[in-house]
């Protein structure tokens, strides 16, 4: 997950840092680290990632258009 990455990924669920610290079990600062692009150990980038993914994100990998991120489609509740 690119800085980038983190940054679109907090603001297509609507969470600031704080909630997102919050939500994956780790403090701001490394949040905010993350999303300057310091190197953090790969476990804390991995936890952070599957809290955005339990959210409801979608990473992109660079595929000739950049690196990105998007909402996932969930089905339709049956009725």
């Amino acid at each position: 997950m690119l800085a980038v990455q983190c940054r679109m990924a907090r603001a297509a669920v609507g969470w600031g840092v704080r909630e997102l610290a919050k939500a994956s079990g780790v403090s701001v600062d490394t949040v905010t680290r993350l999303e300057r692009g310091e190197t953090l150990l790969p476990r804390t980038v991995d936890t952070i990632r599957k809290t955005l993914e339990e959210a409801g994100i979608e990473f992109i990998s660079e595929n000739g258009g950049g690196a990105g991120v998007r909402l996932a489609k969930h089905p339709a509740p049956d009725h």
